[in-house]
């Protein structure tokens, strides 16, 4: 116990060194200005007898709570407490990641491994104020047949969440999870604070997809990585298409293990007053590695910057960034920041980037085949929106579409 108790002292004296720490990139956010705490709310063991309102906000996050047949495992949180947690499937856990703490010694061997805990004052704060978030796990050789859905909720005004979750695919399991992040209502301002870290084991496959449904006076502060050993797969989706104040992630996947595979998928719409800094970061650290970087920008009027790295450090590695911008409005800016990094022969990276406007030529070809101006655009924003997702299961896929396809019609 006194190893354990010193383990977490470390990171907690980390932190305090890095309280004061800026990202990198990105506009700088005053953690002053939110509250750090909140109170308790109550357990809820029947998610469907939450209000309507707030269901509501979570099924356009993609979570659904009247009906969890089709859900392995279901986990929310509101502000900074769990306030439901349940599991269908015997080979998979979901539970509070402070319950996990409690039950499993060596999560300690997890904690802060793949996202430093002195990264930046965001991920700073997460481990030094009140925080929660999901432990989800899949037992060794365990296949999800329905995702696992998480939500995170902010429900305080002027809150800072924090959120630290953990999410192990032992080896030779399948692992399909489907986060949804959504707040009370389209007023309120408020900080998300969201650490994540995934460990996918040998021969393991985890499809992430992250559904976010802010404000336009929240910021949001993810903080993810993830680590992939032989054979193993990380595919990770995000959409965002509803007003956000400030938004900057730079998720990082390392693979380290022989033929390990990652792919990231992003759909993004900046609206009037939005900041969007958001980019893929991979490190293709094991022989025969892949990587395939996705992104699709729309802005409406706010700002976007369309980040990707990949890095080859291996014999026989291979990765290809893509980045498109589309321009919609002419307040509205896009900048792709696509690198390659090759440190050794015998690899193959690749990238390519385009942002521009719709071409008028497409729109008057739909024009003359009888849609009028706006159906065109719409059409033309439609496909341009549309990212075929390899390795991602029918019911999730369907319903990733179904959660792009709401949105676009608010969008046009």
């Amino acid at each position: 116990m006194a190893e354990t108790r010193r383990t977490s002292d470390t990171f907690h004296e980390k932190a305090q060194l890095a309280a004061g720490k800026p990202a990198p990139f990105g506009e700088d956010i005053d953690l002053k200005k939110f509250d750090s705490s909140a109170e308790e709310r109550p357990y809820q063991p029947d998610p469907s007898e939450f209000p309507l309102e707030a269901k509501e906000r979570m099924l356009e996050a993609g979570v659904v709570v009247d009906d969890l047949g089709q859900r392995a495992g279901t986990f929310i949180q509101m502000d900074n407490a769990p306030v439901h947690s349940s599991v269908r499937q015997e080979d998979i856990e979901v539970m509070p990641i402070s319950q996990a703490l409690k039950r499993y010694d060596w999560i300690l061997d997890y904690w802060w491994r793949a996202v430093a805990v002195d990264t930046d004052k965001y991920t700073a704060k997460v481990e030094l104020n009140q925080y929660n978030g999901y432990f989800i796990r899949a037992l060794p050789g365990a296949k999800t047949i329905y995702p696992v859905q998480a939500c995170l909720y902010l429900a305080k005004p002027r809150l800072a969440q924090s959120v630290h979750n953990i999410v192990i695919a032992e080896e030779n399991s399948e692992l399909h999870i489907i986060t949804g992040c959504t707040t009370a209502s389209d007023e309120q301002t408020g900080l998300h604070l969201g650490v994540s870290e995934f460990y996918i084991k040998k021969g393991a496959k985890v499809t992430f997809t992250m559904i976010h449904n802010w404000n336009p006076e929240v910021a949001v502060r993810p903080r993810s990585a993830a680590i992939i050993e032989e054979n193993g797969l990380f595919l990770s989706n995000y959409v965002l298409m509803k007003p956000v104040w400030s938004l900057q992630m730079y998720p990082t996947a390392r693979c380290v293990g022989e033929n390990a595979v990652v792919r990231f998928n992003s759909v993004l719409v900046a609206g009037p007053g939005s900041s969007l800094d958001v980019g893929s970061r991979v490190i293709l650290d094991a022989k025969g590695a892949r990587t395939e970087i996705i992104s699709r920008a729309i802005t409406t009027g706010g700002n976007i910057i369309a980040r990707g790295y990949v890095e080859g450090t291996a014999p026989d590695v291979k990765g290809h960034l893509e980045c498109r911008g589309l321009i919609l409005t002419d307040k509205g800016m896009i900048h792709a920041i696509p690198e390659l990094k090759g440190t050794l022969p015998g690899i193959d990276l690749s990238h390519e980037a385009a942002v521009g406007k719709i071409a008028e030529e497409e729109v008057e070809y739909l024009m003359a085949r009888g849609l009028t101006r706006s159906e065109a655009t719409a059409t033309i924003v439609r496909g341009f929106l549309r990212v075929d997702i390899e390795g991602l299961p029918p019911l999730l896929g369907a319903e990733l579409q179904r959660a792009i396809e709401a949105s676009e019609r608010e969008l046009m």
